[in-house]
């Protein structure tokens, strides 16, 4: 007969879905506002294309976000493609993130402190950041959870027999299918595992499980390496610098960084003094200091709060970086699947801080630093200023494509050429606003358009110049062109306009939006 749980697991547990809830509730309020951008429009235009053509494409491009694609797929026919409609999968994923989080944390320390980690979770800037971004970020910090919390229930025993290996090499594959670098955190689960004096059985499960893994996310492997010239720009970009790192990766903002590091030092600085002081003083089987005698037989035991969080928020990040310095291959929304350790480590500096005792010379020797609850209320009240920056039109790299869409479909009355900024690097390029918010084109020729995406190699449109356009007679009988331009920094590009200009149109209104201009041409 299994044995009923106790009393602390069932309010872990009940604690776990009701914070899960309330985490999907809070990341997909709102998401409906920033535009789409770059990114998403990768997602969506990959997600809305027939299966043929999708699984056509991945052997040319985005193979590594395929398994993201198709699921998007499935989705996108049930729920549409509205902006609220393809973010929703990524909120619910950030709530089975918390679920793992409050259930690990509930196995390391105490209730309280599990329920802790899930509010700081569910709050974090970087997990309500990607709560509201249609990408496979928020379900690759999901599966990190799940595998983290299965190795420390396999390494303790909690779990046992094959069937729970094969769970975990399943999600093991699954979450590198999903997200590439997932591979990273077989690092930390082997800390975890040694950590936690896994036994010889348990070791070789596990390396038999991770292989298993491996042969079978080998043809990803492969499609990743010929296809790693797509994350080549990566190498223009300046996400290492030290406010990147320190700030951007999971804070967003300055005063939530300070917050966070300080909370992560704390409980750091704490463990490592406890771990100082256990391997000055071993102690016997029973707990008893012994200097003198053989130590007892090793026995499986729950690893820290403190270095769960820290392999887990750590050592994929480290390698990461180390790859970068021979790869181009970092960009902060990567170790989103880290995220989650920085709650557990926050958690873990607010249980400590919480249990301080005050100096005799600020007050009573019994008073103590303001409860668990107060400074946890602290923490996340420093995550609500990100947390609505994040919900803001154009929150999202600047893009403003809904805003683009009305502009046009508010003025032109369906009637015209519409002409965009081809000059644009790709994920800016104001064209992706004809896919990702149709509505305001409707009835206006894409007159330079060439191989619609779903029929190209690549997940966006292939088009002509507007001179290629002009010469193929596309703008024969066209009296009206609406030109989007890009517009960034006080400087608009002039993408079409000179060679319009000399086919005989001329410019009688302009519109500015937050990124764009836009141009009424008539002839």
């Amino acid at each position: 007969m299994k044995p009923r749980p106790s009393r602390p697991d069932r309010v872990i547990r009940r604690s776990a879905w009701l914070l899960a809830l309330v985490a999907a509730v809070v990341s997909a309020c709102g998401s409906w506002i920033p535009s789409l951008w770059g990114d998403e429009a990768a997602s969506v235009l990959s997600a809305t294309r027939p299966l043929p053509s999708l699984a056509r494409m991945l052997t040319h491009v985005d193979a590594v976000h395929g398994t993201f694609y198709f699921g998007l797929h499935w989705w996108i026919r049930i729920a549409g493609t509205s902006p609220f409609a393809v973010r929703l999968p990524d909120a619910i994923a950030v709530g089975l993130a918390v679920v793992a989080v409050v259930l690990l944390v509930g196995r390391l320390a105490d209730p309280a402190t599990a329920v802790v980690a899930g509010l700081v979770c569910l709050l974090l800037p970087r997990m309500t950041y990607t709560g509201e971004e249609a990408r496979s970020y928020a379900f690759s910090a999901a599966i990190a959870a799940w595998l983290l919390l299965l190795v420390v229930d396999l390494a303790r025993g909690r779990l046992r027999g094959t069937r729970w290996w094969i769970v975990y090499g399943a999600l093991l594959a699954l979450g590198i299918y999903v997200f590439l670098y997932l591979a990273l955190f077989l690092a930390a689960h082997a800390l975890v595992l040694a950590a936690s004096r896994a036994r010889r059985g348990a070791w070789r499960a596990w390396a038999v499980a991770v292989v298993c893994a491996l042969v079978a996310t080998a043809p990803l492997l492969v499609l990743a390496m010929l296809e790693r010239s797509q994350i080549a720009s990566l190498a223009g970009d300046t996400t290492t610098d030290f406010r990147s790192l320190a700030v951007g990766l999971w804070f967003t903002t300055s005063l939530y960084a300070a917050v966070a590091w300080l909370l992560i030092v704390v409980a750091t600085a704490f463990w490592v003094v406890a771990v100082i002081r256990a391997v000055r003083t071993p102690r016997d089987a029973d707990g008893v200091s012994e200097p003198g005698d053989d130590p007892a037989p090793r026995a499986p035991r729950p690893p820290s709060l403190e270095l769960v969080g820290l392999a887990w928020l750590v050592l994929p990040g480290a390698l990461l970086l180390l790859s970068n310095l021979v790869v181009a291959d970092f960009t902060g929304r990567y170790l989103t699947m880290s995220a989650p350790g920085a709650a557990l480590l926050i958690a873990a500096g607010l249980r400590r801080l919480a249990g301080l005792r005050l100096p005799r010379a600020v007050g009573p020797a019994s008073a103590r630093v303001p409860a668990l609850g107060v400074l946890t209320a602290l923490v996340l009240a420093s995550a609500v200023p990100a947390y609505l920056s994040q919900r803001t039109p154009y929150a999202k790299n600047g893009s403003d494509w809904a805003e683009i869409s009305a502009l046009v479909g508010a003025h032109s009355g369906g009637a015209g050429a519409i002409v965009f900024d081809e000059s644009a690097k790709t994920s800016r390029n104001p064209r992706l606003a004809l896919h990702t918010y149709p509505a305001g084109f409707r009835g206006l020729d894409d007159v330079t358009l060439r191989v619609p995406y779903a029929e190209n190699s690549t997940w966006y449109d292939a088009t002509y110049t507007v001179p290629e356009a002009l010469a193929l007679g596309r703008f024969a009988g066209v009296t009206t062109v609406w030109l989007v331009e890009y517009s960034s920094g006080g400087t608009t590009d002039t993408s079409g306009l000179a060679d319009l200009e000399r086919a005989g149109y001329r410019v009688r209104e302009t519109y500015r939006t937050h990124s764009s201009e836009i141009l009424r041409l008539e002839k």
